[in-house]
Protein backbone atom coordinates (compact mmCIF):
# COMPACT_ATOMS: atom_id res chain seq x y z
CA UNK A 1 0.00 0.00 0.00
CA UNK A 2 3.00 2.02 1.12
CA UNK A 3 4.58 2.01 -2.67
CA UNK A 4 0.93 2.78 -4.27
CA UNK A 5 0.30 6.37 -3.04
CA UNK A 6 1.10 9.50 -4.78
CA UNK A 7 3.88 10.77 -2.17
CA UNK A 8 1.70 13.99 -1.53
CA UNK A 9 -0.97 11.99 0.28
CA UNK A 10 2.14 11.77 3.05
CA UNK A 11 1.66 15.46 3.46
CA UNK A 12 -2.11 15.14 4.62
CA UNK A 13 -1.48 12.20 6.42
CA UNK A 14 1.58 14.72 8.39
CA UNK A 15 -1.18 17.25 8.85
CA UNK A 16 -3.84 15.28 10.84
CA UNK A 17 -1.13 13.84 13.31
CA UNK A 18 0.93 16.38 13.77
CA UNK A 19 -0.43 19.77 12.10
CA UNK A 20 1.31 21.63 14.24
CA UNK A 21 4.72 20.66 13.95
CA UNK A 22 7.18 22.85 11.20
CA UNK A 23 7.62 21.44 8.47
CA UNK A 24 10.05 24.03 6.69
CA UNK A 25 11.86 27.00 8.15
CA UNK A 26 12.55 29.27 5.35
CA UNK A 27 14.72 31.92 7.54
CA UNK A 28 12.06 33.72 9.31
CA UNK A 29 9.20 31.73 7.98
CA UNK A 30 8.21 29.05 9.67
CA UNK A 31 4.99 26.50 7.89
CA UNK A 32 3.51 24.10 9.86
CA UNK A 33 2.47 20.91 8.21
CA UNK A 34 -0.99 21.72 8.66
CA UNK A 35 -0.24 24.93 5.98
CA UNK A 36 2.11 23.07 4.32
CA UNK A 37 -0.36 20.65 3.24
CA UNK A 38 -3.51 23.75 2.32
CA UNK A 39 -0.89 25.41 0.33
CA UNK A 40 0.79 22.20 -1.42
CA UNK A 41 -3.24 21.38 -2.31
CA UNK A 42 -3.39 25.40 -3.31
CA UNK A 43 -1.01 25.02 -5.69
CA UNK A 44 -1.46 22.36 -7.38
CA UNK A 45 -5.01 24.19 -8.41
CA UNK A 46 -2.73 27.13 -9.10
CA UNK A 47 -1.36 25.15 -12.02
CA UNK A 48 -3.74 23.22 -12.98
CA UNK A 49 -5.58 26.20 -14.04
CA UNK A 50 -2.71 26.71 -16.27
CA UNK A 51 -3.95 24.05 -18.75
CA UNK A 52 -1.83 21.87 -17.06
CA UNK A 53 -2.42 17.54 -17.07
CA UNK A 54 -1.74 14.20 -15.92
CA UNK A 55 1.67 13.51 -17.23
CA UNK A 56 2.77 17.14 -18.56
CA UNK A 57 6.35 17.72 -17.70
CA UNK A 58 6.90 20.67 -15.73
CA UNK A 59 10.23 22.66 -15.42
CA UNK A 60 11.28 23.51 -11.75
CA UNK A 61 13.77 26.48 -12.04
CA UNK A 62 13.65 28.31 -8.56
CA UNK A 63 16.26 28.70 -5.49
CA UNK A 64 16.38 26.76 -2.27
CA UNK A 65 12.71 28.29 -0.84
CA UNK A 66 10.13 27.32 1.07
CA UNK A 67 8.25 28.19 -2.61
CA UNK A 68 10.86 25.31 -4.12
CA UNK A 69 9.55 22.85 -2.05
CA UNK A 70 5.50 22.76 -1.87
CA UNK A 71 5.70 23.33 -5.77
CA UNK A 72 7.69 19.76 -6.12
CA UNK A 73 5.11 18.60 -3.58
CA UNK A 74 2.13 20.01 -5.80
CA UNK A 75 2.94 18.83 -8.82
CA UNK A 76 3.06 15.11 -7.75
CA UNK A 77 -0.07 15.48 -6.37
CA UNK A 78 -1.77 17.04 -9.80
CA UNK A 79 -0.06 13.65 -11.36
CA UNK A 80 2.73 16.24 -13.52
CA UNK A 81 6.16 15.11 -13.84
CA UNK A 82 9.10 17.25 -12.13
CA UNK A 83 11.91 18.36 -14.41
CA UNK A 84 14.71 20.31 -12.57
CA UNK A 85 16.15 23.14 -14.28
CA UNK A 86 18.95 24.93 -11.93
CA UNK A 87 18.26 28.53 -11.79
CA UNK A 88 21.85 29.33 -11.71
CA UNK A 89 21.86 28.07 -15.72
CA UNK A 90 21.97 30.71 -18.53
CA UNK A 91 19.25 30.98 -21.15
CA UNK A 92 21.00 29.20 -23.38
CA UNK A 93 21.00 26.22 -20.89
CA UNK A 94 17.03 26.29 -19.90
CA UNK A 95 15.93 26.55 -23.72
CA UNK A 96 17.95 23.37 -24.67
CA UNK A 97 16.72 20.98 -21.12
CA UNK A 98 13.29 22.64 -21.62
CA UNK A 99 13.04 21.92 -25.82
CA UNK A 100 14.51 18.41 -25.36
CA UNK A 101 12.56 17.16 -22.39
CA UNK A 102 9.15 18.82 -24.16
CA UNK A 103 8.12 20.79 -21.38
CA UNK A 104 4.81 22.34 -20.91
CA UNK A 105 5.36 24.78 -18.17
CA UNK A 106 8.41 26.63 -16.31
CA UNK A 107 7.71 27.78 -12.87
CA UNK A 108 10.75 30.12 -11.60
CA UNK A 109 11.09 33.86 -10.60
CA UNK A 110 10.07 36.57 -12.91
CA UNK A 111 13.69 37.43 -14.00
CA UNK A 112 14.48 33.97 -15.33
CA UNK A 113 11.86 33.58 -17.53
CA UNK A 114 12.77 31.46 -20.50
CA UNK A 115 11.96 32.44 -24.49
CA UNK A 116 9.64 30.39 -26.39
CA UNK A 117 7.78 28.48 -23.42
CA UNK A 118 4.65 29.24 -21.01
CA UNK A 119 6.63 30.70 -17.89
CA UNK A 120 4.53 30.99 -14.55
CA UNK A 121 6.40 33.40 -12.39
CA UNK A 122 6.30 33.02 -8.40
CA UNK A 123 5.63 36.98 -7.25
CA UNK A 124 3.40 38.52 -5.61
CA UNK A 125 0.80 37.82 -8.29
CA UNK A 126 1.61 33.98 -7.92
CA UNK A 127 1.20 34.37 -4.02
CA UNK A 128 -2.18 36.12 -3.94
CA UNK A 129 -3.76 33.51 -6.58
CA UNK A 130 -2.63 30.68 -4.27
CA UNK A 131 -3.84 32.53 -1.40
CA UNK A 132 -7.17 32.91 -2.87
CA UNK A 133 -7.60 29.21 -4.08
CA UNK A 134 -9.40 26.54 -2.59
CA UNK A 135 -7.78 23.94 -1.35
CA UNK A 136 -9.66 21.03 -2.86
CA UNK A 137 -7.39 19.94 -5.71
CA UNK A 138 -8.09 16.00 -5.60
CA UNK A 139 -4.91 13.69 -5.23
CA UNK A 140 -3.98 12.17 -8.50
CA UNK A 141 -3.22 8.60 -8.08
CA UNK A 142 0.90 7.31 -7.31
CA UNK A 143 2.24 3.95 -7.59
CA UNK A 144 3.91 3.64 -11.04
CA UNK A 145 2.81 6.83 -12.61
CA UNK A 146 6.18 9.39 -13.01
CA UNK A 147 6.80 11.81 -11.05
CA UNK A 148 10.41 13.33 -11.71
CA UNK A 149 13.17 13.19 -14.17
CA UNK A 150 16.20 13.18 -12.33
CA UNK A 151 18.74 15.07 -14.21
CA UNK A 152 21.84 13.06 -14.14
CA UNK A 153 25.54 14.25 -15.99
CA UNK A 154 25.86 13.56 -19.15
CA UNK A 155 28.36 13.25 -21.84
CA UNK A 156 26.65 14.83 -24.92
CA UNK A 157 26.11 17.94 -23.80
CA UNK A 158 23.25 17.87 -21.99
CA UNK A 159 22.01 16.01 -18.49
CA UNK A 160 20.13 12.32 -19.44
CA UNK A 161 16.69 11.88 -17.38
CA UNK A 162 16.45 8.91 -15.42
CA UNK A 163 12.54 8.77 -15.44
CA UNK A 164 11.31 8.12 -11.39
CA UNK A 165 7.68 7.13 -10.90
CA UNK A 166 6.28 7.83 -6.83
CA UNK A 167 6.84 3.79 -5.80
CA UNK A 168 10.85 4.50 -6.55
CA UNK A 169 11.01 7.69 -4.72
CA UNK A 170 9.09 6.55 -2.36
CA UNK A 171 11.27 3.70 -1.68
CA UNK A 172 14.20 5.77 -1.60
CA UNK A 173 12.68 7.26 1.50
CA UNK A 174 12.39 3.87 3.05
CA UNK A 175 16.11 3.12 2.19
CA UNK A 176 16.57 6.39 4.18
CA UNK A 177 15.19 5.69 7.22
CA UNK A 178 16.11 2.12 7.63
CA UNK A 179 20.13 2.30 6.80
CA UNK A 180 20.54 6.35 7.24
CA UNK A 181 18.55 6.65 9.89
CA UNK A 182 16.51 9.43 9.17
CA UNK A 183 13.10 9.87 11.35
CA UNK A 184 10.28 12.23 11.70
CA UNK A 185 12.68 14.00 14.48
CA UNK A 186 15.12 15.06 12.56
CA UNK A 187 16.36 18.35 11.93
CA UNK A 188 17.48 18.45 8.69
CA UNK A 189 19.96 21.52 7.38
CA UNK A 190 19.53 21.36 3.75
CA UNK A 191 22.40 23.29 3.00
CA UNK A 192 23.17 21.78 -0.62
CA UNK A 193 20.92 22.61 -3.18
CA UNK A 194 17.44 21.09 -4.37
CA UNK A 195 18.32 20.99 -7.86
CA UNK A 196 20.62 18.42 -6.67
CA UNK A 197 19.44 14.67 -6.55
CA UNK A 198 20.50 14.01 -3.08
CA UNK A 199 19.22 17.15 -1.97
CA UNK A 200 16.29 17.03 -3.33
CA UNK A 201 15.68 13.28 -1.99
CA UNK A 202 16.57 14.23 1.35
CA UNK A 203 14.66 17.30 1.55
CA UNK A 204 11.41 15.75 -0.16
CA UNK A 205 11.45 12.27 2.17
CA UNK A 206 12.19 14.40 5.23
CA UNK A 207 8.66 15.68 4.60
CA UNK A 208 7.19 12.89 3.83
CA UNK A 209 8.03 11.57 7.25
CA UNK A 210 6.79 13.94 9.21
CA UNK A 211 10.75 15.93 10.04
CA UNK A 212 11.75 19.53 9.81
CA UNK A 213 13.49 21.38 7.01
CA UNK A 214 15.94 23.82 7.61
CA UNK A 215 16.47 25.74 4.39
CA UNK A 216 20.56 27.20 4.15
CA UNK A 217 21.19 27.73 0.62
CA UNK A 218 24.42 28.41 -0.81
CA UNK A 219 26.38 30.32 -1.29
CA UNK A 220 27.94 31.00 2.43
CA UNK A 221 31.10 30.60 4.44
CA UNK A 222 31.98 27.02 6.33
CA UNK A 223 32.22 29.25 9.50
CA UNK A 224 28.53 30.56 9.31
CA UNK A 225 27.36 26.86 8.28
CA UNK A 226 28.84 25.66 11.28
CA UNK A 227 27.13 27.99 13.05
CA UNK A 228 23.80 27.70 11.65
CA UNK A 229 24.12 24.00 12.42
CA UNK A 230 24.40 24.78 16.14
CA UNK A 231 22.13 27.33 16.53
CA UNK A 232 19.09 25.97 14.28
CA UNK A 233 19.67 22.85 16.42
CA UNK A 234 20.41 20.22 13.15
CA UNK A 235 20.43 16.74 13.51
CA UNK A 236 21.22 15.75 10.04
CA UNK A 237 23.27 17.45 7.51
CA UNK A 238 24.14 16.66 3.53
CA UNK A 239 27.87 17.91 2.36
CA UNK A 240 29.69 16.98 -0.60
CA UNK A 241 33.55 16.52 0.09
CA UNK A 242 34.67 19.96 -1.07
CA UNK A 243 32.58 21.69 1.48
CA UNK A 244 34.02 18.78 4.17
CA UNK A 245 37.12 20.14 3.18
CA UNK A 246 36.64 24.05 3.61
CA UNK A 247 35.59 23.25 7.27
CA UNK A 248 38.48 21.31 7.87
CA UNK A 249 40.43 24.23 7.27
CA UNK A 250 38.83 26.54 9.68
CA UNK A 251 40.95 28.04 12.67
CA UNK A 252 41.41 25.46 15.18
CA UNK A 253 39.29 25.38 18.08
CA UNK A 254 36.75 23.17 20.46
CA UNK A 255 35.90 19.71 18.21
CA UNK A 256 33.85 18.51 17.02
CA UNK A 257 32.73 21.68 15.16
CA UNK A 258 29.32 19.53 14.27
CA UNK A 259 29.00 17.78 17.42
CA UNK A 260 25.61 18.69 17.79
CA UNK A 261 24.63 16.01 14.66
CA UNK A 262 23.12 12.57 14.62
CA UNK A 263 24.59 11.99 11.29
CA UNK A 264 26.83 13.89 8.66
CA UNK A 265 26.87 12.56 5.16
CA UNK A 266 28.75 12.69 2.52
CA UNK A 267 28.15 12.03 -1.02
CA UNK A 268 28.90 13.16 -4.63
CA UNK A 269 32.50 12.63 -4.92
CA UNK A 270 35.49 10.06 -3.86
CA UNK A 271 36.05 11.09 -0.17
CA UNK A 272 39.63 9.26 0.87
CA UNK A 273 40.21 7.58 3.72
CA UNK A 274 42.37 9.99 5.79
CA UNK A 275 40.31 12.75 5.05
CA UNK A 276 37.60 10.51 6.50
CA UNK A 277 39.16 10.31 9.68
CA UNK A 278 40.09 13.36 9.68
CA UNK A 279 35.81 14.25 9.70
CA UNK A 280 35.15 11.80 12.35
CA UNK A 281 37.89 13.35 14.52
CA UNK A 282 37.30 17.19 13.85
CA UNK A 283 33.87 17.65 12.16
CA UNK A 284 31.76 15.11 13.43
CA UNK A 285 32.09 10.91 14.45
CA UNK A 286 28.39 9.96 13.41
CA UNK A 287 29.70 10.51 9.42
CA UNK A 288 28.00 8.61 6.93
CA UNK A 289 29.94 8.02 3.25
CA UNK A 290 26.94 7.74 0.37
CA UNK A 291 27.96 5.98 -2.76
CA UNK A 292 24.96 6.23 -5.32
CA UNK A 293 24.08 8.03 -8.30
CA UNK A 294 21.00 9.75 -9.93
CA UNK A 295 19.43 7.07 -11.80
CA UNK A 296 19.92 4.70 -8.62
CA UNK A 297 19.78 6.45 -6.05
CA UNK A 298 21.97 5.14 -2.40
CA UNK A 299 23.75 2.19 -3.68
CA UNK A 300 26.41 1.52 -0.54
CA UNK A 301 26.84 3.05 3.04
CA UNK A 302 29.99 3.25 4.92
CA UNK A 303 28.80 3.87 8.35
CA UNK A 304 30.68 5.13 11.25
CA UNK A 305 31.62 1.82 12.75
CA UNK A 306 33.14 0.42 9.36
CA UNK A 307 37.16 -0.66 9.61
CA UNK A 308 36.72 -1.01 6.04
CA UNK A 309 38.10 2.61 5.20
CA UNK A 310 39.27 2.28 1.75
CA UNK A 311 35.20 1.04 0.78
CA UNK A 312 32.63 2.79 0.23
CA UNK A 313 30.68 0.57 2.09
CA UNK A 314 27.73 -2.12 2.18
CA UNK A 315 24.60 -2.45 0.18
CA UNK A 316 22.06 -0.99 1.54
CA UNK A 317 18.51 -1.42 2.13
CA UNK A 318 16.87 -3.86 -0.55
CA UNK A 319 20.00 -3.15 -3.06
CA UNK A 320 21.62 -5.65 -4.20
CA UNK A 321 24.97 -4.99 -6.02
CA UNK A 322 27.40 -7.42 -8.27
CA UNK A 323 30.77 -7.36 -9.79
CA UNK A 324 30.90 -8.36 -13.64
CA UNK A 325 32.86 -9.15 -16.88
CA UNK A 326 33.10 -7.27 -19.91
CA UNK A 327 30.30 -10.35 -20.73
CA UNK A 328 27.98 -9.21 -17.76
CA UNK A 329 29.33 -12.34 -16.02
CA UNK A 330 29.22 -12.36 -12.27
CA UNK A 331 33.20 -12.12 -11.22
CA UNK A 332 34.60 -13.55 -7.90
CA UNK A 333 35.03 -11.71 -4.58
CA UNK A 334 37.54 -8.91 -4.77
CA UNK A 335 37.81 -9.83 -8.86
CA UNK A 336 37.83 -5.77 -10.38
CA UNK A 337 34.64 -5.35 -13.18
CA UNK A 338 31.72 -3.22 -13.72
CA UNK A 339 29.86 -2.39 -11.17
CA UNK A 340 26.19 -2.95 -11.10
CA UNK A 341 23.01 -2.90 -8.97
CA UNK A 342 19.29 -3.32 -8.58
CA UNK A 343 16.55 -2.03 -5.91
CA UNK A 344 13.21 -1.11 -6.08
CA UNK A 345 14.63 2.20 -6.23
CA UNK A 346 16.48 2.61 -9.36
CA UNK A 347 15.15 4.26 -12.54
CA UNK A 348 14.56 1.68 -15.57
CA UNK A 349 15.50 4.09 -18.19
CA UNK A 350 16.15 7.66 -19.41
CA UNK A 351 13.37 9.75 -20.89
CA UNK A 352 13.38 9.71 -24.69
CA UNK A 353 17.53 8.28 -24.96
CA UNK A 354 17.05 4.27 -25.81
CA UNK A 355 20.67 4.52 -27.28
CA UNK A 356 21.78 5.60 -23.44
CA UNK A 357 18.95 3.41 -21.86
CA UNK A 358 20.05 0.36 -23.72
CA UNK A 359 23.61 1.20 -22.21
CA UNK A 360 23.09 1.68 -18.64
CA UNK A 361 19.57 -0.24 -17.73
CA UNK A 362 20.04 -4.12 -18.70
CA UNK A 363 17.75 -7.16 -17.34
CA UNK A 364 16.37 -5.58 -13.90
CA UNK A 365 20.21 -4.13 -13.41
CA UNK A 366 21.35 -0.49 -13.78
CA UNK A 367 25.43 0.10 -14.49
CA UNK A 368 26.91 3.25 -13.74
CA UNK A 369 29.56 3.12 -15.18
CA UNK A 370 31.95 2.49 -12.44
CA UNK A 371 34.82 -0.07 -11.82
CA UNK A 372 34.92 -2.21 -8.61
CA UNK A 373 35.08 -5.08 -6.41
CA UNK A 374 33.61 -7.02 -3.50
CA UNK A 375 35.61 -8.25 -0.93
CA UNK A 376 34.39 -11.36 1.39
CA UNK A 377 32.73 -9.61 4.06
CA UNK A 378 30.18 -7.70 0.62
CA UNK A 379 32.04 -4.15 0.92
CA UNK A 380 32.38 -2.49 -2.19
CA UNK A 381 35.73 -0.62 -3.59
CA UNK A 382 35.29 1.94 -6.04
CA UNK A 383 38.44 2.23 -8.42
CA UNK A 384 36.70 4.87 -10.73
CA UNK A 385 34.73 5.46 -13.53
CA UNK A 386 35.54 3.03 -16.49
CA UNK A 387 35.42 5.91 -18.83
CA UNK A 388 38.44 7.53 -16.78
CA UNK A 389 40.41 4.63 -16.52
CA UNK A 390 43.88 5.16 -18.33
CA UNK A 391 45.46 2.85 -20.37
CA UNK A 392 49.35 2.74 -20.36
CA UNK A 393 50.63 0.38 -23.11
CA UNK A 394 47.81 -1.80 -22.40
CA UNK A 395 47.90 -1.56 -18.83
CA UNK A 396 44.44 -0.42 -17.03
CA UNK A 397 45.46 2.25 -14.42
CA UNK A 398 42.89 3.93 -11.84
CA UNK A 399 42.99 7.31 -11.18
CA UNK A 400 41.83 6.85 -7.68
CA UNK A 401 44.71 5.09 -6.68
CA UNK A 402 47.03 7.66 -7.49
CA UNK A 403 45.16 10.10 -6.29
CA UNK A 404 45.15 8.68 -2.85
CA UNK A 405 48.81 8.37 -2.57
CA UNK A 406 49.78 11.83 -3.78
CA UNK A 407 46.63 13.00 -0.62
CA UNK A 408 48.49 10.97 2.02
CA UNK A 409 51.59 13.41 1.33
CA UNK A 410 51.30 16.84 3.71
CA UNK A 411 51.88 19.31 1.14
CA UNK A 412 48.90 18.32 -0.78
CA UNK A 413 45.27 19.59 -0.40
CA UNK A 414 43.40 18.53 -3.81
CA UNK A 415 44.70 16.68 -6.62
CA UNK A 416 43.39 14.82 -9.81
CA UNK A 417 45.09 12.42 -11.53
CA UNK A 418 44.21 12.33 -15.73
CA UNK A 419 45.08 10.78 -19.46
CA UNK A 420 48.04 12.15 -21.34
CA UNK A 421 48.03 11.53 -24.50
CA UNK A 422 51.35 9.79 -25.67
CA UNK A 423 52.47 8.66 -28.84
CA UNK A 424 55.02 5.89 -27.32
CA UNK A 425 52.44 4.32 -24.84
CA UNK A 426 49.19 5.33 -25.88
CA UNK A 427 48.34 7.35 -22.99
CA UNK A 428 50.41 8.51 -19.38
CA UNK A 429 49.51 10.31 -16.31
CA UNK A 430 49.34 14.04 -15.87
CA UNK A 431 48.50 14.79 -12.27
CA UNK A 432 47.13 18.62 -11.10
CA UNK A 433 47.75 19.52 -7.71
CA UNK A 434 46.95 21.87 -5.01
CA UNK A 435 49.50 22.21 -1.81
CA UNK A 436 49.30 23.88 1.31
CA UNK A 437 53.49 25.07 1.22
CA UNK A 438 55.40 24.55 -1.27
CA UNK A 439 57.01 21.64 -2.79
CA UNK A 440 58.84 20.36 -6.00
CA UNK A 441 57.90 18.02 -8.71
CA UNK A 442 60.89 15.74 -8.13
CA UNK A 443 60.13 15.29 -4.34
CA UNK A 444 56.27 14.27 -5.15
CA UNK A 445 57.41 11.92 -7.82
CA UNK A 446 60.37 10.22 -5.57
CA UNK A 447 57.37 9.61 -3.33
CA UNK A 448 55.38 8.14 -5.59
CA UNK A 449 58.18 6.22 -6.56
CA UNK A 450 57.94 4.43 -3.04
CA UNK A 451 54.26 4.06 -3.32
CA UNK A 452 53.09 3.26 -6.51
CA UNK A 453 54.45 0.49 -9.30
CA UNK A 454 56.60 2.37 -11.66
CA UNK A 455 54.35 2.21 -14.56
CA UNK A 456 51.53 3.93 -11.95
CA UNK A 457 53.96 6.90 -11.48
CA UNK A 458 53.17 9.69 -13.17
CA UNK A 459 54.70 11.42 -16.27
CA UNK A 460 54.22 14.93 -14.60
CA UNK A 461 52.97 17.46 -11.54
CA UNK A 462 50.91 20.47 -12.55
CA UNK A 463 50.61 22.65 -9.73
CA UNK A 464 47.65 24.87 -9.53
CA UNK A 465 45.55 27.07 -7.22
CA UNK A 466 42.16 25.03 -7.76
CA UNK A 467 41.15 21.86 -9.28
CA UNK A 468 38.13 22.80 -11.73
CA UNK A 469 34.93 21.61 -10.04
CA UNK A 470 31.47 21.66 -10.78
CA UNK A 471 28.85 22.94 -8.23
CA UNK A 472 27.94 19.70 -6.63
CA UNK A 473 32.01 18.47 -6.43
CA UNK A 474 32.60 16.93 -8.90
CA UNK A 475 35.92 17.55 -11.26
CA UNK A 476 35.76 18.97 -14.56
CA UNK A 477 38.34 16.71 -15.81
CA UNK A 478 37.91 17.84 -19.27
CA UNK A 479 39.47 21.28 -18.33
CA UNK A 480 42.63 19.94 -17.37
CA UNK A 481 43.58 17.59 -20.55
CA UNK A 482 42.96 20.53 -22.65
CA UNK A 483 46.02 21.90 -20.89
CA UNK A 484 48.01 19.04 -21.65
CA UNK A 485 50.46 18.93 -24.68
CA UNK A 486 50.62 15.92 -26.43
CA UNK A 487 54.15 13.73 -25.49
Amino acid sequence: MLYNKNIALALEENAKRRGSHPAIIDGPQVLSYRNLDITVKKISGHIKDQNIEEGNIIGVCLPDTADHLMVLYAIARLGAIILPIDWRWTETERINIATFFKVSLIIGIPEKKTSGFKNLSIDDKWHASVENRTSDTPCATGGTRPVVLSLSSGSTGRPKGPMLTHSQFTARFVMQWVTLGFNQHDRYLSATPIYFGGGRSFTMGCLYSGSTVILFPPPYEPEELVTAATNYQATTLLLVPTLLRRILKLPKRKRPLLAGLNRLLSTGAVLHPDERKAVMQNLNPNFINYYGSTEGGGTSVLLPHHTASTSVGEAIYQTEIEIVDDCDQKLSTNQLGHIRYRSPGVSRNFFNDPEASAACFRKGWFYPGDIGSIDENGFLYLKGRAKDIIIKSGINIYPAEIEQVFLSHPTIDDVVAVPWSNSEYGEDIAVFAVTNKHIDEKALLLYCREKLASYKVPKGVFFIKEIPKTALGKVIKSKLIKKLSKT
